[in-house]
């Protein structure tokens, strides 16, 4: 098959590891042609190009600034850059014919290019919903509930799943609500299709463990609970610091390792309460954060309490992969929780309960046998839920079907 993927993720070369790049490799190790159409922002100064690489071809198309930028260029940029996309598109692949057209959101303005795509190549659309844009936006208060831009967005939003001949959706509960707030959609085309990777055996032993403690000045002696991912709004990061600030278990360690809207001032709020129990490290480069949080001990995951789409992180993945687990303090809506429980490799709580998180952590702390089994469950459930083996196949037997 040829296959076009639409991203707003800047994708250099398919080497890289994360839940696209994984999938793509897998279609091209599979046979099939690869084509990535992806941005080149503004601030780079260079022009539209198409690079080769181990066949697979990737467009870097010009684009306006979309990440770290202030908020009017970002939104222009955002929706421009489905008329700039399929400029280059026409430019750059007019003799490919596409059996496939697969996109994410963020965003939700490619609906012009997946139209075109599918009219000129009779190709099949499918979409990997991994945000539910506009309603997480207004859950967060940044835009207003019926408001001009949010009625805008949800116009988008419906071009957009009306367009696609299937959603994959992170998680049941995501899918359940996509189908009961879009009832003009045919629930058949609506699955489960979750964030996927593929795992790479560690090889680390525990003397390297001490080593990567010793290089970012961790203690030797205490059970380490990691944040890693985003630091911004929806990740209710109110709740993460509470939980440090109120800890009293002598025997747990806090370590914070991210980037976003929120850094600077959780920077500040860890310098001015001089926390002993914690520490802040700024984004690292994917290769040297799986080293630090293979030398960690159990994964946290936050998401703002307001949330009322289910919302399903992909730092999770992350944690599975390096057998860890999982604390998810979430929302109600999202079953994150409610599967890491189910497969006994981890707690639900919910954001702003205090108690029952200290609770939790004192049980990990207590219980090294139940540590170790959910040690061991964390892995298993990567291997049975979220390799790009199964996101393939489920991509794959859809076009089969057709």
């Amino acid at each position: 098959m040829n296959i076009l993927f639409l991203t707003l993720v800047k994708i250099n070369t398919l080497d890289e590891r994360g839940i696209y790049t994984d999938l793509l490799r897998k279609f091209r190790d599979e046979g099939h042609n690869v084509s990535v159409v992806t941005p080149l922002e503004r601030r780079e100064n260079k022009p539209t190009q198409l690079v080769k690489e181990s066949d697979v071809s990737i467009l870097k198309v010009r684009t306006f600034n979309l990440q770290k930028t202030n908020i009017v260029e970002k939104g222009l940029g955002t929706l421009a850059v489905e008329y700039q996309y399929l400029n280059a598109i026409k430019s750059y692949f007019t003799a490919v014919k596409f059996d496939l057209v697969l996109y994410s959101t963020p965003p939700i303005t490619f609906s012009k290019v997946i139209d075109y795509i599918k009219k000129r190549d009779n190709a099949y659309s499918y979409l990997l919903l991994k945000d539910i844009f506009p309603q997480n936006a207004v859950d967060m208060k940044m835009l207003k509930d019926g408001g001009m831009l949010h009625k805008m967005f949800l116009r988008k939003e419906q071009k957009l799943y009306e367009l696609s001949d299937t959603i994959g959706c992170m998680s049941v509960a995501n899918k359940e609500y996509v189908i009961t707030h879009n009832p003009y959609l045919n629930p058949n085309n609506v699955e489960v299709n979750p964030n996927s990777i593929e795992p790479i055996p560690s090889f680390q032993v525990s003397p390297e463990y001490k080593e990567i403690k010793i290089k970012y000045s961790l203690p030797l002696d205490k059970k380490i609970f990691v944040y890693g991912g985003n630091l911004g709004k929806p990740q209710g990061l109110n709740f993460l610091l509470e939980t440090i600030e109120t800890n009293v278990n002598v025997n747990v360690f806090f370590l914070v390792v991210g980037s976003g809207t929120e850094y600077g001032r959780i920077e500040k709020w860890f310098i001015e309460k001089q926390v002993k129990n914690a520490k802040l490290i700024s984004g690292l480069k994917k290769s040297d954060y799986d080293l630090l949080l293979n030398a960690c001990d159990v994964g946290m995951i936050f998401l703002d309490k307001d949330f009322t789409i289910p919302n399903f992180p992909s730092r999770l993945l992350s944690y599975l992969e390096m057998s860890k687990p999982v604390i998810a303090a979430t929302d109600e809506v999202t079953d994150l929780g409610d599967i890491l429980e189910a497969n006994k490799c981890g707690f639900k709580i919910i954001a702003g309960d205090i108690v029952n998180m200290h609770k939790v952590i004192d049980e990990i702390c207590s219980n090294e046998e139940m540590y170790k089994i959910m040690c061991k469950n964390s892995i298993d459930l990567l291997h049975k839920e979220y390799t790009v083996g199964r996101s393939y196949s489920l991509i794959k037997n859809k076009i089969e079907n057709v």
